[in-house]
């Protein structure tokens, strides 16, 4: 199942756009020989707005996954927590 909501799509595309753009940041950096430790904060803002990025993601999923009811709900269950092991 994909984004069905295209607020949703769009602010997440937005946010990996972000992240890319961090992550070239990030490349510049090791190549311009900075320092290890402002290297790492850039390295754990990225973490950080991936992690959110997938927060996002796992609320949308879950609402339409929900809406979608043509599951059981212990099939709904299992595809939440399957999908929540991957963010963890």
């Amino acid at each position: 199942m994909g984004i069905q909501d295209e607020k949703v799509k769009a602010d997440l595309l937005r946010r990996l756009r972000r992240i890319e753009g961090q992550a070239r940041g990030v490349a510049r950096m090791v190549e311009e020989g900075r320092d290890c430790q402002e290297i790492l904060q850039q390295l754990a803002a990225i973490r950080a707005a991936a992690y959110q990025a997938s927060v996002q993601l796992m609320r949308s999923f879950a609402f339409e996954c929900i809406q979608a009811a043509d599951e059981s709900p212990e099939e709904m269950i299992e595809a939440l927590t399957r999908a929540l092991a991957q963010i963890a």
